[in-house]
């Protein structure tokens, strides 16, 4: 990959990742962490489209395609994961 190719595909993963934060909104913590989602789940998406041999929307050495179903999918998979709440017994603010 060239370095032109991996800068345009930071920006749109951090632009998905940006959309997906305004949409669900957040705080700056989720901001971070849905960025760090979305460039992971790019990456992953680009990485297993070269090595499965999946073109769907080529734009030079990078698949738009796969990279940003990987994107979506990584950020659904984290969003929904950060929606667990921890319930500790015990403790002193609990209702009885």
């Amino acid at each position: 990959m060239t370095l032109p190719s991996i800068i345009l595909g930071l920006i749109i993963s951090l632009l998905i990742g940006a959309l997906f934060h305004l949409w669900r909104d957040g705080g700056l913590g989720r901001l971070m962490f849905y960025l760090t989602l979305s460039v992971v789940g790019f990456a992953g998406g680009q990485w297993i489209g070269v090595w499965r041999n999946w073109i769907l929307f080529l734009v030079g050495p990078l698949d738009l395609g796969p990279a940003a179903l990987g994107s979506f999918v990584i950020l659904g998979v984290g969003y929904w994961l950060s929606l667990v709440e921890l319930h500790r017994p015990g403790n002193a603010n609990d209702e009885v």
